[in-house]
């Protein structure tokens, strides 16, 4: 089941992606109703896509893949590497990615994204999976010479627009057979399998829960395979996710 988010009032729509049936408004709380539950209304016109979820936070797992973490000439970290962006950092689908001129040097990184259902503390990998929703696609968009420059990762990540997501969230997925994609105007740049990943999506949320709880509609970035590189005003982004569609956005200079 693909689960969408449209304007301008921000409805939720959900269409069976396996029967291409139309999308019909949905009148249930997704995080907190299961799919089988769910009360469908009227079919949707779905124009106007908007970011599929409005985190609360937003934590990033770093050097996640061994080929990623190797190009930038980084250490693999022996814990999962933990970092926050800033939930103001979100767009949706065809918003523009816009390059700050406080940074000389923005990047892409394709990722796989989980969406939270609900909270989620000190967990048990049977909890940890029973409380993820779905996955989308995103990019965390870095300004990698800041990143490098600070001794925290926040400002080179959470600049606005840096955090694009969508199109849809794929509500239950199969976690161990997921494949991320990001192309810069149609070539493609980045190919990565939650094979590769040296922490799988549910170590990761019982890892981060350790830490701090997460509630319903925290997002978590779960790392970029290798293929990063800078991002140029005209360019068009693309990021795709198994089962859950194309997160398209253009790069635009700031205008001051």
């Amino acid at each position: 089941m693909l689960l969408y988010r449209f304007g301008p009032e921000g409805f939720y729509a959900a269409r069976d992606d396996e029967e291409g049936a139309p999308p019909r408004i949905l009148y249930s709380d997704p995080f907190e109703v299961r799919p089988g539950g769910w009360e469908l209304g009227r079919e949707a016109e779905l124009s106007g896509l908007l970011p599929p979820v409005l985190p609360g936070k937003i934590v990033g797992v770093g050097r996640n893949y061994r080929e990623h973490a190797a190009e930038l000439g980084n250490p693999m970290p022996e814990e999962p590497l933990l970092f926050l962006k800033a939930p103001s950092a979100v767009i949706g689908p065809r918003a523009p990615i816009v390059l700050p001129p406080e940074s000389q040097q923005v990047e892409y990184e394709g990722e796989i994204a989980v969406v939270v259902r609900h909270r989620l503390t000190r967990a048990t990998a049977e909890k940890a999976r029973a409380a993820i929703l779905g996955v989308t696609a995103a990019c965390d968009v870095t300004a990698r010479d800041l990143q490098r420059k600070d001794a925290t990762f926040a400002r080179g990540k959470s600049f606005d627009t840096f955090c694009p997501l969508g199109p849809a969230i794929q509500v239950e997925p199969d976690l161990d057979d997921l494949e991320v994609v990001t192309r810069i105007d149609g070539e493609l740049r980045q190919r990565g399998h939650v094979r590769e990943m040296t922490w799988g999506l549910v170590d990761q949320l019982v890892y981060i829960s350790r830490m701090m709880t997460l509630e319903a509609g925290d997002v978590v970035l779960t790392g970029t395979p290798s293929g990063v590189g800078e991002l140029v005003a005209g360019q068009a982004l693309e990021v795709e996710v198994s089962s859950v569609g194309t997160l398209a956005n253009r790069v635009e200079e700031a205008v001051l």
